[in-house]
Parts: structure tokens; C-alpha cells; sequence
């Protein structure tokens, strides 16, 4: 058996030799460039295939350059070449905590990763040891138990094989020369069974093409005997290591969904930092094209891969941590839906044998750490989103703005503007009347621009000052002399106590937000007046508000004629933005009630519930965001549904100790606690 299957080698060596006389010699150095990397059975098929054809084509032809193209391509694929995982949990920690101040929540997500894969590594390793000498098999099965490692041994091929389909082993140690069933049909046995089993080759006839062969059909290495103890320990571990690669636990891709300028895109970057990982981003703002993704037809000579392929081929290998950036303004148009293929990309059941039109073969994705990111979950499909897990950035709090400019955005702005040499201090109250003055959002970006003006003008100073400055301390009045007036005041400042005004908490894509629900009446037959752009959910929470009070007109004082005798007009203002969602409820209603008992409305008080006929207050999302943007314009008390409890816990503590919060369940009540 052994000796025929040397001839069927010599064989095969023979034939390809004989092709390799007839080709040109471009193609027999690309043939044996083929031969010689370490591509994958089916590739290498692909690639020899594909020369076989160009052979007969004119060099000055297109598809002769085509096809020349596409070997080259398949040859600079990673198909094997992978970067092992940092896990060491506390460094992965450190690092995460280094360049992100907060988001706590998603730092522990990307902890429970790398925790599950320690957890795996830590397991005991099984290994197979197959030899017909059963004294070479005790000793090392001696040797490696010492280790820590649990070890069964084989003393032919045949058992080998028959532990193999049985049950499931890390590594396999198995002789070469055997009867009957010898090490190349072990390794073949064990490869079919599970790919990322390690096989180590062992004989004492060992020669160059044996080896050579040996590594081909997907031996980790080939040792010669006599065995060496401490070459055999640290090969297999060496080759455990390599394991680990395929004890990626799978499960939904990250999404980071939270409002501009978070810091979703740079927590990415840190995460392939923590992981050790090569870190890749693509954007998907604007692409429409479904070949942008999967690639083009190699119908022409500028085809190319789609975006996923090309950047795993600049990466160089086949385990990055790779981001789709803006997944939420991705489109479509007539040359297919991009959003449909990321669903074979982005499901670990199926990119394993991800095919791009180019390449036309199957390329392994399922070692990819894909990592999206979203400013709202409305624009992206249903199945698509089945395949995410969302981890909401909801913003920081003023006092997390002012920790992460000390640490972050100041270092960086004065090392953009050179003044690393000169002693420059921003004031904490300097950066509060920053940060409430002149930015209006909840992310970082505004803010970043505002100190990069300061340090900007700072050395415009330094350079025309006649009396030499080495230092400067940048406090409130420095602020205003480099900025000017501040921009924005917090709301309830200006805001006075109005008949028929309510203050409503409402959720965008940029955070939170506080709007003015106006409600007025006027001589008329009983006609709802609806303004300000609101759209078909808002107008009913309108209706509903209305029908309450026309239902309970007795309970509240009014007379039973009013409404016929009236018209009601509820205006949101800024007109010009669109608005919708059941969350301004209870605002209607309070405002309502407000202009029905003609008593004014605490504009202190802010408020955010879907309501129904009967008065139920029911819950609604985004309370975090909606709290936050309560706390920075000055409101004191919030009302919210009694069902969002659950969501106070996941509020800062500078949040939940500046706001008064009331948990209300019927409008009743609520309304009390408004005029």
C-alpha cells in the first residue's frame, strides 16, 4: 500500500513536470508559484485549471491578461495565514480602559469574548499518539500527561482512524511508516474529520519530499527520529496555539448603535488592539451597488473582488477584526441590494463558504470578527438586523465630557497645534462653560473642534506676543475672549410657565431631545388642528389625547358643549423637522389639559409616555437619551411610565442625582402633577 502510493506520487510529479515544459515561461513560473504556496486543494485546482486554459490564448488578448490577473489575485489571498489572539484578559482590559473613558456596557461584551475563548483554551488538550511500537508510544504518552495534557494512543493506522471517527482530538502524533494504514492516510482521516485538528508527522526515514508532501496535505510539521523530548513539547505546543485560531465561538456580530461622534468607529480599532488583531473599515455610507460587496463577473479586465475580499487580501490575513461602518445609511437601486449580501457575510452558518463573483471559489469568513456600526436601527432590514446584537452608545454626561477632554482631546489638540513645550491648562469650570456654551450634542466631535480653536488661537498668541509666554491657563473669561458669546443656554433658563405649553422628551438619532407641545383653542365646530411636520403615529397619540378628555369631560369640569363649540390646534414647533412616535403622549394630553383647566404648565417639568384611551401611561424607549437631554437643559422633574424602572439602572449617577424622576401609570395622576 505504502510503495504503491509512492509510485502514484512520482506519477503525478512526472505528469506535471511534462505540462510545465509546454507552457511559456510566464505561466510555468506562475504554475509553480501555484504548486508551491500554501493554497487550499480546491484552489490550487482552480488556479491549474485556469492556467490550462490561457496556455492556447494569445498573450496581447484580453482574457489572456484576465486570466494571468486572477492567478495573481488567488496566489495574494490569506487563505491560511492567520494572527493568534492576545488573551490575556487583564491587558485587553487595560487597553480598552486606556483609550475609552465609560461605555462599560460594551467594554464587558468585548470581555465576555475574549473570557469564553480563555475559558476554551484553558481545557485540557487531547492528543493521539500513533506508533506500532508500543514503547514509543508509552513514552511519550509519559512525557506529554506530565504536561497536563490528556493522551490515548493508536498501535497501527487502522485504530487510529477508528479513534478518530469517534471522537475528537486537538492533536494527532502519528508515525509515517505503518502497514496497512500508514501516517498520510492518519492525516487525511484526521483532516476530514475536523479541519483544525493539528497532525505532527513522525519517522526515521525521513526525506525532503516526504516532508514536502507531508506539509501539502495539511501536517502541521514533520519530525525526523530519534525523537528529541523537547522538540516534541514545544511543537505541540506551538501547535495548540495554532488551535485556538478555530475556537472562535460564534455568535451575533457586534453593532454599535448610538448618536454621531461616540466613538463608535475608534472602539473598533481598540478592540483588534485588545484582541492583537489586525483592524480594517470599510464604510458603507452611499453604497447602492451589490458588486461593491460580492464583486464583479471576470467578464472584463478591470473586475475586481468586492470590498470584503480586497480588504482581507490588504490585511494579509484571514482574522481581522474588520468593521462595516455606517450599516444604517446603506441603499439600493436597480444593480441589486447591497443589505442582501451582508446577509451571507455577516451569518456564521454561511460565510464560512463565502463566494465572491470574482473569485468564483470559496473563501472562509467565519474567522472574521465583523464589528457594525449604526447612528438608528429604522433604515437597516429585518433579516439583517436578526443578525446583529446592539449595543447602544447612548452619549456622555457633561462631567464624562470633562474627564474625557482632560485625558483625551486636550493632549491631542495641543499636539496638534505644537504646544506640547509650553505649560497650557484648561480649567474644569472652563470646559463646563465649554461644553454647555458652545456644543449642543451628546457625542465628543463638537467638542473636540472647540478646544482644537482654543490651542489653535492659543499659538496664534504665543507667536505675535511681544513678552515671551511659556504658560497659560485657560479658564471661563479665556474661553469667551478665544470664542466670543456663548452659542446655546440651557432651555428652562428662558422658559416661563405657560397656559396650554407642556416640555416633551423626545428620542433622534443624535440623542435626546427637548420639545414644546402648544395646544390653543378657537370658536369652531369640533375639528383637531394638527402642525409642525408630525407624522401619522404622533397625529394619533394626538387623537387618542383628545378622545380622552371628550370621554371624561364631566370628571374634568368641562362642559358638555365645549367641543362642538371649539376647535383644538396642537402645534410642535420647528416645523421643519419631521417628528413621530408615541413617546409625546402624555405631553399632548398634559398640554390639553393644561389650556382646558386654563392653568399653567410647569415647564420644569418634563415628561415622555404612549397613552391610551382608557389613560394608561405605557412605556416607550430611548429613556437614557431623553434623561440626559433633561439634565443638560435645566429641567428638574421628569415624568416616565412606571414600566421604564428597569431603565433607571442603566442611567450615569450624575444623571439620576440632578433629576427629580416621578413613575407614573395613569394619565390621572400624571396630570396632577403637571399644572
Amino acid at each position: 500500500m505504502f510503495f504503491s502510493k509512492k509510485k502514484e506520487e512520482k506519477d503525478e510529479v512526472e505528469k506535471n513536470e511534462q505540462q510545465e515544459e509546454s507552457l511559456p515561461l510566464e505561466l510555468k513560473e506562475l504554475r509553480q508559484k501555484v504548486l508551491e504556496a500554501n493554497l487550499p486543494h480546491q484552489v490550487i485546482n482552480v488556479a491549474l485549471k485556469e492556467i490550462d486554459k490561457i496556455r492556447y490564448i494569445s498573450t496581447v488578448s484580453a482574457e489572456y491578461t484576465i486570466g494571468v490577473n486572477y492567478i495573481d489575485y488567488l496566489l495574494s489571498l490569506p487563505w491560511n495565514k492567520v494572527s493568534l489572539d492576545n488573551l490575556d484578559l487583564k491587558e485587553a482590559k487595560a487597553i480598552l480602559d486606556e483609550e475609552h473613558y465609560g461605555l462599560s456596557e460594551v467594554k464587558d461584551r468585548i470581555l465576555e469574548f475574549l473570557a469564553v475563548r480563555l475559558l476554551r483554551a484553558k481545557k485540557k488538550v487531547e492528543i493521539l499518539v500513533v506508533d506500532d511500537e508500543k514503547l514509543t508510544c508509552l513514552n511519550l504518552q509519559h512525557v506529554l500527561e506530565k504536561e497536563g495534557y490528556l493522551v490515548e494512543y493508536a498501535l497501527s493506522g487502522k485504530e487510529a482512524i477508528s479513534k478518530i471517527n469517534e471522537h475528537n482530538y486537538d492533536v494527532v502524533i502519528t508515525d509515517l511508516k505503518m502497514q496497512e494504514v500508514d501516517g498520510f492516510q492518519v492525516l487525511d482521516a484526521a483532516k476530514a474529520k475536523d479541519k483544525g485538528t493539528e497532525v505532527i508527522i513522525i519517522t526515521g526515514y525521513a526525506t525532503v519530499a516526504t516532508a514536502v508532501s507531508a506539509l501539502k496535505k495539511g501536517s502541521y510539521t514533520f519530525l525526523s527520529k530519534p525523537l528529541q523530548l523537547n522538540e516534541v513539547l514545544d511543537t505541540v505546543r506551538k501547535a495548540i496555539n495554532k488551535r485556538l485560531v478555530y475556537l472562535n465561538p460564534r455568535g451575533p456580530v457586534l453593532c454599535f448603535l448610538g448618536p454621531p461622534g461616540t466613538g463608535k468607529t475608534s472602539l473598533g480599532s481598540s478592540i483588534a488592539r485588545s484582541l492583537g488583531r489586525k483592524f480594517v473599515r470599510i464604510s458603507l455610507a452611499g453604497v447602492r451597488d451589490e458588486s461593491q460587496i460580492r464583486g464583479h463577473r471576470r467578464s472584463y479586465v478591470g473586475a475586481l473582488p468586492g470590498r470584503i475580499i480586497q480588504e482581507i487580501r490588504r490585511c494579509g490575513v484571514k482574522n481581522p477584526v474588520f468593521m462595516l461602518d455606517e450599516l444604517d445609511k446603506i441603499g439600493q437601486d436597480f444593480k441589486g441590494d447591497p443589505a442582501a449580501s451582508l446577509l451571507e457575510v455577516l451569518d456564521p452558518e454561511q460565510n464560512k463558504n463565502f463566494v465572491d463573483h470574482y473569485l468564483e471559489v470559496a473563501f472562509d469568513l467565519s474567522k472574521v470578527m465583523f464589528i457594525a456600526t449604526a447612528n438608528t436601527l429604522d433604515t437597516i432590514p429585518e433579516p439583517l438586523l436578526d443578525r446583529l446584537e446592539v449595543l447602544s452608545l447612548s452619549g456622555y454626561t457633561n462631567e464624562e465630557k470633562v474627564e474625557i477632554a482632560l485625558k483625551y482631546l486636550i493632549p491631542k489638540a495641543l499636539k496638534e497645534a505644537a504646544l506640547e513645550e509650553f505649560q497650557i491648562e484648561f480649567t474644569r469650570s472652563a470646559l463646563q462653560h465649554l461644553i454647555q456654551g458652545y456644543t449642543k450634542e451628546v457625542g465628543l466631535r463638537g467638542l473636540s473642534r472647540q478646544i482644537g480653536a482654543i490651542c489653535r488661537k492659543v499659538a496664534k498668541e504665543i507667536l505675535l506676543s511681544t513678552v515671551p509666554i511659556k504658560q497659560m491657563i485657560i479658564d471661563e473669561k479665556k474661553v469667551e475672549a478665544f470664542l466670543g458669546q456663548p452659542k446655546y443656554r440651557p432651555v428652562m433658563l428662558e422658559a416661563i410657565d405657560r397656559i396650554g405649553v407642556s416640555t416633551a422628551l423626545a428620542w433622534t438619532p443624535t440623542g435626546g431631545e427637548i420639545l414644546f407641545v402648544e395646544a390653543t383653542k378657537m370658536k369652531g365646530d369640533n375639528e383637531l388642528i394638527l402642525t409642525g411636520s408630525l407624522g401619522n403615529i404622533l397625529k394619533e397619540s394626538a387623537q387618542a389625547a383628545v378622545s380622552y378628555f371628550k370621554s371624561n369631560a364631566c370628571e374634568f369640569g368641562i362642559s358638555e358643549d365645549f367641543f362642538a363649540r371649539h376647535d383644538l390646534h396642537i402645534h410642535v414647533p420647528a416645523g421643519a423637522i419631521p417628528k413621530d412616535g408615541p413617546s409625546a403622549g402624555l405631553a399632548i394630553a398634559a398640554a390639553l389639559y393644561s389650556l382646558l383647566q386654563e392653568k399653567p404648565c410647569k415647564r420644569k417639568v418634563a415628561m415622555s409616555g404612549e397613552i391610551t384611551l382608557t389613560g394608561r401611561i405605557l412605556p416607550v424607549g430611548g429613556i437614557k437619551e431623553k434623561l440626559m437631554a433633561a439634565a443638560l437643559a435645566g429641567v428638574e422633574t421628569v415624568l416616565l411610565p412606571e414600566k421604564n424602572k428597569s431603565d433607571w439602572s442603566t442611567c450615569p449617577k450624575s444623571i439620576k442625582s440632578s433629576l427629580n424622576v416621578v413613575w407614573v401609570r395613569e394619565l390621572k395622576k400624571a396630570l396632577e402633577l403637571v399644572v
